[in-house]
């Protein structure tokens, strides 16, 4: 009996020391697959058609999430303290990149870019909101895609529609560093064709549609630039408008779809697609100092808003009509 106990005994130690042995061997043989943590401020069009774009294009690349490859989402709900929260938890988490969408999610990454890559995607004016210093050489470990509004084609476009425009307004949400660069364009656009500029800003949606009610008694078109905050109010804001025939200009495509007029742009679609090639790059070891900028400014559309356009009762010009670049929705 004793015989067979310690029989017994040896066969579970030795068993025990099988096991061991087949978990370390294990845990040596497990590859981590990379980690890549995506956030937005807020959700509205222009931002969440970037986020599926990006992911859609990642998939293309040969990235399964779950697979070879961790893709976490987050959205911020448009609140600072919780958009630093997430960017704590990437940190922490230990991402291999961190893809930032639009101005304040990218200057938010920033605080951890010493040791974590970050591609933004969707910031109008990356040397202005202190991204970097070059955007042909970048620097602080952070590059990506911008989305520089072409101020002067779009103002150009509302004079074409309007010659006899004397009065813009402009609305915006002066804590956005990519609105208050865009501010300065306007200005300086104003002056030269003898138009006066009237500034209207909100922190929330509740002041942004304030902000435009006294806009349209005053002016004779809106310019609303991508702003996030007043992209995610864009659908109050137009009915505002419409209401007193005001058209609204606007700085991205999607905030045509959403109601506005018209616009001078690029299609997010493709912000997305080259924010993904660029995060591709560096899971494959690229440094980000290799990785310019991706400005997109050329090979632009005329995004109008058919329905907003019957609203307003606006006819456009023959050489907008014309244009091979239009694009109605």
């Amino acid at each position: 009996m004793k015989k067979l106990c310690k029989a017994a005994a040896a066969f579970l130690l030795c068993a025990g020391v099988l096991t061991g042995c087949g978990s370390k061997e294990d845990t040596k043989t497990e590859k981590k697959i990379p980690v890549v943590s995506v956030a937005q401020i807020v959700e509205h069009k222009s931002l969440n058609t970037i986020r599926d774009s990006f992911k859609a294009e990642m998939e293309a690349l040969g990235y399964k999430d779950g697979e070879n490859i961790k893709l976490d989402f987050k959205d911020a709900g448009g609140q600072q303290n919780t958009l630093n929260s997430i960017m704590s938890t990437f940190a922490g988490n230990k991402s291999d990149v961190i893809v930032a969408i639009a101005t304040p999610t990218a200057m938010a990454a920033a605080k951890y870019s010493k040791d974590i890559p970050i591609v933004f995607s969707a910031v109008s004016d990356p040397v202005g909101a202190g991204l970097m210093d070059d955007l042909k050489k970048p620097n602080n470990n952070i590059t990506g895609t911008s989305d520089e509004i072409q101020v002067d084609q779009i103002l150009d476009l509302a004079l074409k529609v309007d010659p006899n425009l004397k009065t813009l307004g402009f609305i915006y949400n002066s804590s956005e560093a990519n609105s208050v660069s865009n501010l300065a364009k306007a200005k300086e656009f104003c002056k030269k064709h003898d138009i006066k500029l009237v500034e209207g800003s909100g922190a929330n949606i509740t002041e942004i549609q304030s902000a435009v009610s006294v806009l349209t008694d005053k002016c004779d078109a809106i310019f609303a630039p991508n702003d996030n905050t007043v992209a995610s109010s864009m659908s109050a804001l137009v009915e505002t408008a419409n209401k007193k025939k005001v058209p609204v200009y606007t700085g991205a495509d999607s905030m045509v779809s959403d109601g506005g007029f018209a616009t001078v742009g690029i299609d997010y679609t493709e912000l997305g697609k080259e924010t993904a090639r660029m995060t591709d790059k560096i899971l494959k070891g690229e440094d980000v100092e290799n990785l310019p900028v991706k400005v997109f400014k050329d090979n632009l559309n005329i995004y109008v808003n058919e329905k907003t356009m019957e609203t307003l009762g606006i006819q456009l010009p023959k050489d907008v009509e014309d244009s091979k670049n239009l694009v109605m929705m």
